[in-house]
């Protein structure tokens, strides 16, 4: 995706997923689909489909008579940006004060505090 345009909305992450989930899929198949679970008509999921192609989020695959779309970015990559764009605008950039944040709200189980422990070990032990 293009730097300026590289992030996602509620609606294009529906229909990322769907794409993550199973790809290629037809413009039929992915409106059948997010009809079933989202309520969206046709119209509103093609108009998704042509602003994330033109965003580069979607690839289109038109040989034959079909338009099969797949997803140009990875879920991983996807994620890791808008938990990046979270920090940075929430927080200003401080992961300590998001998780001071969190914990304060709801506590942390046993598992949960050893994998925290666990990962800060091994951030210590890469420097």
């Amino acid at each position: 995706m293009s730097e300026k345009n590289n992030s996602l909305s509620s609606a294009e992450w529906q229909v990322m997923e769907c794409l993550w989930e199973k790809s290629p899929q037809t413009g039929r198949q992915l409106t059948e689909r997010l009809e079933a679970q989202m309520g969206w008509n046709r119209s509103t999921t093609l108009t998704l489909l042509r602003r994330m192609e033109a965003k580069g989020a979607v690839g289109v695959d038109t040989e034959g008579s079909l338009r099969a779309f797949f997803p140009l970015i990875r879920r991983e990559d996807a994620a890791l940006k808008e938990t990046e764009d979270f920090l940075d605008r929430v927080y200003h950039g401080s992961l300590s004060l998001m998780v001071s944040a969190l914990t304060k709200k709801q506590a942390l189980s046993k598992e949960e505090l050893e994998e925290l422990s666990s990962l800060l070990e091994n951030l210590e032990g890469g420097r």
